[in-house]
């Protein structure tokens, strides 16, 4: 499988080298419209072709798929011309900079019978991987709460807020741990070096079963955290990917309510139990994701990370930034 990349800088290396290491696949272009960007890749990748045109990589008739690692803002004009010319796509979080484009990109994939999968990294960690088995097993029993923080000193980016930059992740972990369609997102944040873009958000994502997500992301905290909690009516679970070890962590742990006759009609028992942390996979997730989107070109499967799957980051990520410019106003998804 002959793969091409584009875009050089922060995330590509990542991709190029695990791509690289993948069985039965030639990373064979590289494209960035950077000069040292492209030496460096040629430096690292001898074998690959270096590019500062992405349109060899579309003209190139024996290239399989293209790897879209780019800002968000020129996706769009990279996954389309990829599509048309019958390249299976891998593109960088989040899949487009509007639903418009994402469902532009979702049809012309599906019409030409092709893969568009997005690199939400997260999903293909042993960390989440195995939340999802815990969720999906019942383990935590009816979920009431999806509750996350993802915050950090930087790094800023100069054509995007932190609700597009960090959001994405947890928005990611959330749907593909709940089954049903969210009902209304709304958001507040705050711009405090007046660039123009918010660099930190609260985010409140309601559905109609009572579950409730809260995202919390923030470009100005003075230490690193990436924790979840999700809390169900059965057991609770904890995860923190700073942990080098128990990244994940189930409680045993709950509330039981009883009802009776009097003042005190309503009574709430506390439950503690114990707690235990499952033994996760700690192989590198981006391998991972490579590996399953070479098995999905393949075998013609339906990634984890689909098109559908983005597009729904996408409408959340909209309906956020409509709420965030409305003061907080709930948008429907």
């Amino acid at each position: 499988m002959r793969v091409g990349v584009i875009g050089y800088g922060y995330w590509g290396p990542n991709l190029v080298r695990n791509f690289a290491q993948t069985d039965g696949v030639d990373v064979v272009w590289c494209a960035d419209l950077r000069a040292e960007c492209r030496s460096l890749a040629k430096k690292r990748h001898p074998q690959a072709s270096v590019t500062a045109d992405a349109s060899d990589l579309f003209n190139d008739e024996t290239l399989d798929a293209v790897v879209v690692a780019t800002p968000v803002a020129t996706h769009y004009s990279l996954v389309k011309p990829a599509l048309e010319h019958g390249k299976h796509v891998l593109v960088e979080k989040p899949m487009a900079a509007s639903v418009r484009e994402g469902e532009e990109l979702l049809d012309l994939a599906q019409k030409k019978g092709l893969v568009l999968m997005v690199d939400h990294t997260f999903i293909y960690t042993g960390a989440v991987r195995k939340i999802k088995e815990i969720v999906e097993a019942g383990e935590l029993g009816n979920l009431y709460y999806f509750d996350s923080v993802r915050v950090n000193l930087g790094l800023f980016q100069h054509d995007t807020d932190v609700l597009w930059d960090l959001a994405p992740h947890d928005f990611s972990i959330l749907m593909h741990l709940v089954k049903e369609r969210p009902k209304c997102v709304s958001a507040m944040g705050s711009d405090h070096t007046g660039s123009g873009f918010a660099d930190m958000a609260y985010l409140t994502v309601q559905f109609p079963n009572h579950f409730i997500a809260h995202v919390h992301v923030n470009w100005l905290s003075p230490v690193k955290i990436r924790q979840v909690l999700i809390g169900g009516d059965r057991r609770m679970l904890v995860y923190d990917d700073m942990e080098p070890s128990e990244k994940v962590r189930v409680y045993d742990s709950g509330v039981t309510v009883s009802t009776r006759e009097g003042i005190y009609g309503v009574l709430v028992d506390y439950r503690t139990g114990d707690m235990r942390a499952p033994k996760l996979e700690f192989r590198e997730a981006l391998s991972t994701e490579c590996a399953h989107f070479v098995e999905c070109v393949r075998l013609k499967k339906t990634p984890w990370t689909n098109a559908e799957a983005g597009l729904m980051v996408v409408r959340l990520l909209e309906a956020a930034a409509r709420s965030l410019a409305a003061q907080g106003a709930r948008i429907p998804v």
